[in-house]
């Protein structure tokens, strides 16, 4: 069962009591990501994030660490498009401690000019790091012709131009803008009782000023015809990514598009992992993912092809997503389908971390939460011919992105681009 409690000025409170672990998870979840960024500022959020590792007015840097690590915790951060999380596992008697370190990270941060350069270094070689890795690059590719001259379609760590050009300033504001409670959803589960959270919360929080959210800047519209990049780069291997358009994240075919990713490419039983990979032999990696946001989607294919069977890799994965909209979905592999994703969902929140992650992006995005007997039933509820509708909708030749990273010539490229018209 979840809890939920609103403080005055506005910070929500969820939690779900685990009582047979030793564990507690926390998150504070602020919301804001890369979405709300402009060109001129990307990347600040991330930065944001980093620097708030780097000391607070009650505790340094060291100390942060040491303290939540000299108790057996673990302690993190991740920034996305439109969260950004601080996080920490722990035995559950240290709650408290958990509790009074990230909320003085999220509250206090110092934001020290010397550490600012420092960590802007650090992310300038982050960046770089991922330009060197063409199974990571190509997918910023894929996102710039997803969402092109659009926060959702630039990398969330910025540009070298952009995070070279942050001021303390610039990120002072920026934290003042949106680290505020009613912008911030706490998350707790594991052995912890609500209402002493909620007195923690209320001592630590009850002074910070609400503000009213801010918004981030909506998706365009998407392309009407086939679109593809190229990255010419001398790689032993060539590294692709397809893009389509998909679906919000509270749309009512969700489940349905879920189905399909786990059909043709979420595991070794795939329909992309058997004819590209075990039938053909024309890659070693191959999978899909789909994306949700706010008022968006996208679903991926992704995969490592040898440099001479691009072509053909290409070739086979279009005839795949083709015959999926054609020919129904047998009615086994449906049925696997659908135990895949109620049996993955149930053993991923056994974990008190992701139970978490599970609580408060949900909150955070739709402000409130579904459980997982909630999702099961939406799950049963799709139909074959829905999955047939949606792979219909969605995986239209118009509808397809593509980049690519290798050492294809014009020619071949040429011959790649008339692949998808």
């Amino acid at each position: 069962m979840y809890e939920k409690s609103t403080l005055d000025n506005g910070l929500r409170l969820v939690t779900h009591k685990m009582p047979e672990r030793n564990s507690a998870a926390i998150g504070i979840w602020v919301g804001v990501g890369g979405r709300y960024e402009q060109k001129a500022n990307k990347g600040i959020a991330h930065l944001i994030e980093h620097l708030s590792f780097k000391g607070t007015k009650k505790y340094s840097a060291k100390e942060i660490k040491e303290k939540i690590e000299g108790v057996g915790g673990s302690l993190n951060a991740f920034t996305s498009e439109e969260f950004t999380c601080y996080l920490t596992k722990i035995i559950a008697k240290h709650i408290g401690l958990a509790i009074d370190i990230l909320s003085d990270m999220v509250l206090e941060p110092l934001f020290a000019q010397k550490d600012l350069e420092k960590e802007k270094s650090v992310i300038l070689e982050e960046i770089k790091m991922y330009r060197d890795l063409p199974q990571a690059y190509v997918n910023e590719l894929l996102d710039e012709l997803l969402w092109p001259e659009q926060p959702l379609g630039m990398n969330l760590a910025g540009t070298m131009e952009s995070v070279s050009a942050l001021s303390q300033r610039q990120v002072v504001d920026f934290q003042e803008l949106f680290y505020h409670p009613r912008n911030i959803v706490v998350s707790v589960s594991g052995a912890i009782e609500h209402k002493r959270i909620f007195e923690y919360l209320s001592g630590i929080f009850l002074k910070a000023k609400a503000k009213n959210p801010i918004p981030f800047q909506k998706a365009g519209q998407a392309r009407k015809q086939p679109c593809t990049t190229f990255f010419h780069k001398q790689t032993e291997q060539s590294h692709l990514a397809i893009g389509y358009h998909g679906y919000k994240r509270t749309h009512p075919d969700r489940h349905a598009l879920g189905l399909l990713h786990i059909i043709l490419g979420a595991n070794m039983s795939s329909r992309l992992f058997n004819e590209v990979r075990e039938k053909k032999g024309l890659a070693y990696e191959i999978g899909t993912h789909p994306r949700y946001f706010q008022d968006t989607g996208a679903f991926y294919i992704h995969a490592g092809v040898d440099n001479k069977k691009v072509a053909a890799a290409l070739s086979t994965i279009c005839k795949e997503m083709d015959k999926i909209t054609r020919i129904p979905v047998a009615k086994q592999e449906f049925i696997r389908a659908k135990e895949y994703y109620s049996g993955q969902l149930l053993m991923s929140l056994e974990d008190t971390l992701d139970h978490m992650v599970w609580m408060g992006e949900q909150e955070s995005a739709l402000g409130k939460i579904k459980s997982a007997r909630d999702i099961l039933k939406e799950i049963q509820k799709v139909t074959i011919d829905d999955l047939t509708r949606v792979a219909e909708d969605i995986f239209k030749l118009t509808n397809i992105n593509l980049a690519l990273i290798g050492p294809q010539d014009s020619s071949e490229q040429e011959r790649i681009r008339g692949l998808l018209s």
